[in-house]
């Protein structure tokens, strides 16, 4: 389980195609301090650490999570979010967040609002697409407060802060994030029959 607060940002440092699957090398200040077989979210994603050389690891991603998420759009030299696993005696200063997109959006705006960055995206609503006004979202794994909500459309105001310290700084008009709804928000709605 992860809580959407990114702990560094890392650096796609190599990518190796395994039949359907990708091999992602990630260089990253924490990689020394990992295990094999720890779960680490890239850019939201949950996957697991392979290998570990100095500091650089490797994760797989398969056909399933590439078909998902924006993982498969990454090259040599992007930058991605990272966070290990929140430890069962840590601090819960996000939501919960578990490492498993929903689908991607697409950002359709962005604004300087003279202290604070406005970002809107467009995403596919349906039974699993729970966004509600002032609820949470993790959008690349950033735990974020949903500003508003309309038809196909949401937006998020994002702090100068975040904005410096995850990959928020480098997202363009145009480009695929990826997204998890809110767990509470999907289990409500399946008990539901939503």
């Amino acid at each position: 389980m992860f809580t959407g607060i990114i702990e560094t940002t890392g650096t796609i440092a190599g990518i190796k195609k395994e039949k359907t699957n990708l091999v992602l090398n990630v260089e990253a200040c924490f990689a020394p301090e990992l295990k094999k077989d720890q779960s680490v979210a890239h850019n939201g994603v949950c996957l697991t650490v392979t290998s570990i050389s100095g500091n650089t690891y490797s994760v797989t991603a398969v056909a399933e999570t590439l078909a998902r998420t924006n993982l498969g759009l990454l090259r040599v030299g992007d930058k991605l979010n990272l966070e290990r696993a929140m430890p069962a005696n840590g601090r819960f200063d996000g939501h919960i967040v578990q490492g498993h997109i929903d689908q991607t959006a697409v950002c359709t705006k962005i604004e300087d609002r003279k202290g604070s960055l406005f970002f809107e995206f467009k995403y596919t609503p349906g039974k699993t697409a729970l966004i509600v006004p002032k609820g949470s979202i993790a959008v690349n794994g950033v735990s974020l407060t949903v500003a508003s909500c309309k038809g196909h459309l949401f937006s998020v105001i994002v702090i100068p802060h975040t904005f410096a310290h995850t990959t928020f700084h480098l997202v363009k008009e145009g480009d695929v994030v990826n997204l998890e709804f809110d767990i509470i928000g999907k289990y409500a709605a399946a008990a539901q029959g939503l």
